[in-house]
């Protein structure tokens, strides 16, 4: 159990990030109460259309779609028949209806039983069980997330997000294909959310970072789902134009890092935003997908906030961990209480998930 006094506690066990049965116990017990990215909203606007898509491939496999119907009401839906369990949607496309192409189900868009062939003698049929389940479809930012069974209702997990950068024109942020791109890290997931979770490394692994951002007053904050850093700038960097009543007003904030639990980071910029959501593929390997979003009429540049370097750098640091982490003399740290609030909060939010 992480105590919940920093200044006692001990980071998780080891075993928690070498232990196959660990990693696949957390499908379930992390997984799928996670809040997870879909797609851009704006990728799947088109009425009348039908977008199947994996959950989490590798880890939950979970089959589900994405159907719009003939007003633009869009549903997240199970994928899955509910006859005899084929996938109903194979592939994106226009549709008037959703049609099992084994024996002939068919759902509406909303996913309701419509109709079935030779079942007329059946008894109590249909019921709500020949319905598809239907999963909740949260907007955000431009952006669509779903969940099999959510730890917490989604505008709540992400309220103080929304409370500390709504001064800015969220709804008008504009997908960009420069850096939007999938990484390959050769670590367990949680490794890679470990270091995200802290600025304690910057002075010794980013260099560039460095020079850009004020060490003494690296900040952190904690809420119920998410936590946030907060980079405070150097005199010549770019900082946010805060409104007066802002929490941060007077302060030179050259980003807010914010991460919901357990696997979704929105590091927001004077330019923009930049998207990080990790995706476990087995226990020593992560995929992470960066998206970036600019703010129009502002300049947009990664380059310009060595997100690309900074990315590489704490591949190479998070791969080192994971060859460390697999010693049989390592059991398990402590935390720093003055820079590793984050990772403590994520810590305790892990173990009380594994705990069930």
């Amino acid at each position: 159990m992480i105590d919940s006094d920093i200044r006692k506690a001990h980071t998780l066990e080891g075993r928690f990030y070498r232990d196959p049965a660990l990693f696949e116990a957390a499908a379930d017990r992390i997984w799928a109460k996670a809040w997870h990215y879909v797609e851009d909203a704006a990728d799947l606007s088109v009425a009348g259309y039908a977008h199947p898509f994996t959950l989490l491939p590798g880890v939950l496999d979970e089959p589900l779609l994405i159907a719009n119907d003939a007003e633009g009401q869009r549903r997240c839906l199970s994928n899955v028949c509910t006859h005899r369990g084929k996938i109903i949607v194979e592939a994106p496309g226009p549709v008037r209806q959703l049609s099992c192409g084994y024996h002939g189900r068919c759902f509406r868009l909303d996913g309701t039983f419509k109709s079935m062939p030779a079942f007329e003698e059946a008894a109590d049929f249909p019921s709500e069980a020949d319905h598809l389940p239907a999963l909740p479809l949260e907007e955000w930012l431009g952006l669509l997330f779903t969940s099999l069974e959510p730890y917490a209702d989604f505008r709540e997990a992400v309220a103080p997000i929304q409370e500390r950068v709504g001064f800015l024109p969220l709804d008008e942020l504009q997908f960009m294909e420069e850096g939007s791109q999938d990484h390959l890290v050769k670590a367990h997931w949680a490794l890679y959310c470990d270091n995200y979770l802290e600025g304690f490394h910057v002075p010794f692994v980013h260099p560039a970072l460095n020079t850009a951002l004020d060490f003494g007053a690296y900040d952190y904050e904690t809420f119920d789902w998410c936590n946030l850093q907060i980079g405070i700038a150097k005199p010549e960097e770019p900082a946010f134009d805060l409104p007066e009543g802002h929490p941060d007003y007077g302060r030179r904030v050259y980003a807010y890092y914010f991460f919901l639990f357990p696997n979704l980071m929105f590091n927001f910029y004077p330019w923009g935003l930049s998207l990080n959501v990790v995706e476990p593929l087995s226990i020593g390997e992560t995929r992470v997908r960066f998206r970036s979003y600019a703010f129009p009429g502002t300049a947009f540049s990664r380059a310009a906030n060595n997100i690309d370097q900074t990315e590489l750098e704490d591949e190479a640091v998070v791969e080192s961990v994971q060859k460390g982490i697999q010693s049989r003399l390592y059991k398990r740290g402590r935390f720093s209480p003055k820079m590793e609030r984050c990772v403590h909060h994520f810590h305790q939010l892990v173990d009380q998930a594994m705990r069930g």
